[in-house]
């Protein structure tokens, strides 16, 4: 994995591309999500991942939604609000010929502070830590009608201090892993 907060480079670990390399730039609290920690994610999500439409609200570098895309997702939604990574995701989903995943240059939060426009099986919450974004994305994820019923969503969060979640989500699993704490979610009525 490459070091935190520097640019450099990922690998796809698992689906159709597996082994291919993921490129990202430099940018403030960007850490991509590692090998270890995504592949118990996607081994959570295995039943749930072919043909689903997911949302990586943070996108970043794009591991989470290059990965979810080379398993098997009918659909991925990127957003990040940095033009430059932006262009880097763009140029990512070019060369590795993803013509299911959409990057759209964007700030999360009010992106998803208005009535949604479509719904998503599985969500992705890996904002840069000091921002402390996620209870509030939760919030509007689950308020404005962004998820399909039985959703399934993942968080990062500073290990220990996991963000408050909607009423009717349920934890369904939970690790650690040095600084990093992750667990993935469902949505209930």
């Amino acid at each position: 994995m490459a070091r935190r907060g520097a640019g450099g480079r990922v690998r796809v670990i698992g689906g159709r591309l597996r082994g291919r390399q993921i490129e990202f730039g430099d940018a403030p609290g960007l850490r991509p999500t590692g090998d270890r920690i995504r592949e118990t994610l996607f081994n959570w999500l295995a039943p749930r991942i072919a043909g689903s439409r997911c949302l990586d609200l943070f996108a970043g570098s794009g591991a989470l939604g290059f990965e979810a895309a080379s398993r098997g997702a009918g659909q991925v939604v990127m957003l990040d609000r940095a033009p430059g990574t932006c262009r880097q995701l763009r140029v990512n989903a070019a060369r590795l010929g993803l013509a299911d995943v959409r990057i759209e240059q964007a700030d999360a939060l009010p992106w998803l502070d208005r009535p949604a426009a479509e719904s998503f099986h599985i969500a992705f919450i890996d904002p840069p830590f000091d921002a402390a974004l996620q209870a509030v994305a939760c919030r509007l994820l689950e308020g404005r009608g962004w998820l399909e019923r039985d959703a399934r969503i993942y968080l990062e969060y500073p290990a220990g201090d996991p963000p408050a979640l909607p009423a009717n989500w349920e934890i369904l699993k939970q690790k650690h892993t040095g600084r990093v704490g992750y667990l993935l979610a469902g949505r209930g009525d």
